[in-house]
């Protein structure tokens, strides 16, 4: 197994199509991140759920996922499910994020995600964040679209179950969902701790990654 760091990191990107992607996809990388470094910047980017409930609960839930980071959110009003019927605003709001901030790491959704909204927004970040680290995350759903990760972000126990309780604590508009539940979210983390030799874990994609072997 090899463990290779981010080394500087100062600054997070993390975006998502719907509010709550975000905290399932990464919440337990977001914690260890800012658990590790105190004051780190997090520019967030969500494309749905403005103006109302959702974005309440994505606020209250960025603030505790990302404890004693600098966490900047943005959430638009674009439909649910409609993200290729809106292509440009989506784009020019990433273009947007893009300009204001230069991340040492991107967090995103993946490339092969089944649902549209997840995969549209996939396929934009390269366009913007050319140059950057981007761990596509990964959201279990009915599709039954998880593949092979190829970049692990082990858990600690502690972490894990935080996770599951901000979860919990700050998407109750999310309860009914047959996959918004404590076995689901720690089991696909149990899953992929066993793939990278530890409890538990979270687990990324990465579409193109340089290395630097020679400093």
């Amino acid at each position: 197994m090899i463990r290779l760091g981010a080394g500087r990191l100062e600054r997070v990107v993390a975006v998502g199509a719907h509010c709550d992607d975000i905290a399932i996809g990464a919440g337990g990388t977001l914690l260890t991140l800012c658990g590790a470094r105190p004051g780190l910047r997090v520019d967030a980017l969500v494309l749905s759920g403005g103006g109302g409930e959702r974005e309440r609960e994505e606020r209250a839930a960025l603030d505790a996922f990302c404890p004693g980071a600098d966490v900047r959110l943005t959430v638009l009003k674009l439909p649910d499910g409609r993200l290729p019927a809106h292509w440009d605003e989506a784009k020019a709001a990433v273009e947007e994020l893009g300009a204001r901030t230069r991340p040492d790491l991107v967090l995103a959704p993946r490339t092969e995600d089944a649902h549209q909204d997840h995969r549209g927004l996939a396929r934009l970040m390269p366009t913007v964040f050319r140059d950057h680290l981007v761990l596509g995350y990964e959201i279990v759903k009915w599709d039954g679209d998880l593949g092979r990760p190829v970049a692990y972000q082990p858990l600690e126990p502690a972490v894990a179950d935080r996770k599951v309780r901000l979860l919990q604590e700050h998407y109750p508009s999310q309860e009914h969902r047959p996959w918004f539940d404590r076995e689901a979210f720690l089991g696909l983390a149990r899953i992929r701790g066993i793939e990278c030799h530890a409890r538990y874990a979270e687990a990324f994609a990465v579409t193109k990654l340089t290395l630097d072997l020679g400093e």
